[in-house]
């Protein structure tokens, strides 16, 4: 059973319709209970990264997540999902996250530049991944493919073993990570037509 955990913040109904288009049922909930009995999870995540810890706190999932995770069941974060695994992020002042992965999240620099030209924030559409280990997640997806962003933050490991895919936006960034059993990406697999869906089969496969 895959379970998406509704927590008040995030893209839930795209995600699961993602997961029906490639074959595999999943559920939203925001039943500590149901998560607990998660073959898999899924923690996606838009909005505040305070405001999103806040929510996982109150709706008592800090637990269950971490109990899914030491079990070595299949876990994938979201986008916000993927930063609040971090020790902490510098978004609106210093934050603690889930600390499973040791790092922080920081902004992207207010003067990005690329090729002399001035770049937005938040780094908002498509951009290409070079993948830089070869995640179960990404299992017949080539490097040079292209994925949906939608974010003003991104995370920096303090290993850099677990980065799975880097993507460029006026610096290099973790795209993506992998430890173990736990993978998230900081795009929108739900997102990003065949090469998102190709993402969720493997993770719905596993």
């Amino acid at each position: 059973m895959i379970v998406i955990i509704d927590y008040g913040m995030g893209n839930l109904r795209s995600v699961q319709k993602g997961f029906e288009k490639v074959g595999f049922e999943a559920l939203v909930s925001d039943d500590p209970r149901v998560i607990e009995g998660a073959d898999k999870l899924v923690l996606p995540g838009v909005g505040a990264f305070r405001d999103c810890m806040d929510n996982l706190r109150q709706g008592g999932f800090i637990g269950p997540i971490e109990r899914h995770i030491e079990a070595g069941r299949p876990f994938l974060g979201i986008c916000l999902g993927l930063q609040l695994l971090f020790t902490e992020s510098e978004e609106f002042g210093l934050h603690a996250g889930l600390n499973i992965i040791p790092g922080r999240v920081r902004r992207f620099p207010a003067d990005l530049q690329q090729a002399g030209q001035a770049l937005k924030v938040p780094h908002m559409g498509w951009n290409q991944l070079a993948i830089q280990r070869p995640a179960p997640l990404f299992e017949g997806v080539p490097s040079g493919e292209s994925v949906y962003f939608v974010h003003s933050y991104y995370v920096e490991p303090e290993d850099p073993s677990v980065v799975a895919a880097t993507a460029d936006y006026g610096l290099t960034f973790c795209a993506a990570v992998w430890r173990d059993n736990v993978m998230a990406t900081q795009f929108h697999p739900e997102k990003s037509q065949q090469v998102g869906l190709r993402i969720l089969k493997n993770f719905g496969g596993m």
